[in-house]
């Protein structure tokens, strides 16, 4: 890697609560309170977003406004594949986590013959599909789409037509699907998930590693299993939903729940990780400063987003 570039994607058309696509410019009047000229040290770009369409009904109730969702993850895709190429590291700052699905697909077409691993620190599955999903937000079903998992077994919804073809769209961004097998996927801090997501974690036999064994054994250890779990991947991505951390402390996001991570540990594990020189990406999400007080989230997220960030140059450096 040569040097590192900031991706900004506002998108919040995922998400069931409104305010995350204004969880970067949070993040940056955090970092003016610190006094820090972060975003200016380093290159970045902004993805055109379709938040638009939050002001029409949604038209497909079992993926809500998929159609914007795949324009936007399409070009993530792209832009994260250019980066990589371009021998950068993507810093992805995005809105709610349906972006994603637009991540990993950037990482696969990037190197497509390539084992991706993906650290899912987040206190949801995220495996939802449109076949199973109570909610219809398409920010509980990133991790499917990017399995190319339905999990029609557990069928709950009757899924719509036009629906079903923006869904295949959706898994087969950059023409490859799946991107992720599930013996590359490790969850951190899950603890909130529905009966379907969890038939596929035991079906399927995916390392979850939850607060309690953060607390017990700490986050050094706890980092070495993660990457040992994903030791034969040739590249990982790790992604980091605000909500991992406990609600105590994350207020200021969509889906907050007890029982999660410090900021401390949540920096330290990162941290951790990062000393594996096969991540390439890292993405931070659903910020929402519309649910909090004195934008404390984004100031906890702007700290640990410099200390990520440092680490990353470090290891460029060596």
């Amino acid at each position: 890697m040569k040097g590192l570039k900031i991706i900004e994607v506002k998108s919040e058309i995922g998400a069931g609560t409104r305010g995350a696509s204004m969880g970067i410019d949070a993040v940056k009047i955090a970092a003016l309170d610190f006094g820090s000229n972060y975003f200016r040290q380093f290159p970045s770009v902004e993805i055109p977003v379709e938040n638009s369409l939050l002001y029409d009904p949604a038209r497909t109730i079992y993926a809500r406004r998929i159609k914007g969702v795949l324009n936007v993850c399409e070009r993530l895709a792209d832009e994260v594949k250019n980066t990589l190429e371009q021998r950068n590291f993507p810093i992805i700052l995005s809105g709610d986590h349906s972006s994603a699905v637009g991540s990993i697909a950037g990482i696969k077409m990037a190197y497509p013959n390539a084992r991706i691993g993906v650290i899912w620190i987040d206190a949801h599955a995220d495996l939802h599909s449109p076949y199973t999903t109570p909610s219809g937000n398409m920010h509980g079903m990133p991790l499917a789409a990017t399995l190319a998992e339905d999990n029609e077994i557990l069928k709950l919804n009757n899924v719509d037509e036009t629906t079903r073809d923006y869904w295949e769209r959706l898994k087969n961004i950059g023409g490859i699907s799946p991107k992720l097998n599930y013996n590359n996927l490790v969850y951190v801090a899950l603890r909130d998930y529905e009966r379907e997501e969890d038939y596929l974690i035991r079906q399927n036999k995916v390392r979850v590693f939850t607060t309690d064994e953060i607390n017990t054994y700490g986050t050094d250890k706890v980092g070495r299993e993660i990457l040992a779990a994903v030791e034969p991947c040739d590249y990982i991505y790790i992604s980091f939903d605000v909500d991992s951390m406990d609600s105590s402390i994350s207020k200021g996001t969509g889906t907050p729940v007890p029982n999660g991570i410090t900021e401390k540990q949540a920096a330290a594990l990162i941290l951790r990780l990062l000393l594996n020189e096969k991540v390439v990406c890292f993405e931070i999400t659903e910020i929402n400063p519309t649910l909090d007080k004195e934008n404390l989230m984004a100031e906890n997220a702007f700290e640990i987003l410099q200390r990520v960030t440092n680490q990353i140059i470090n290891e460029l450096d060596d």
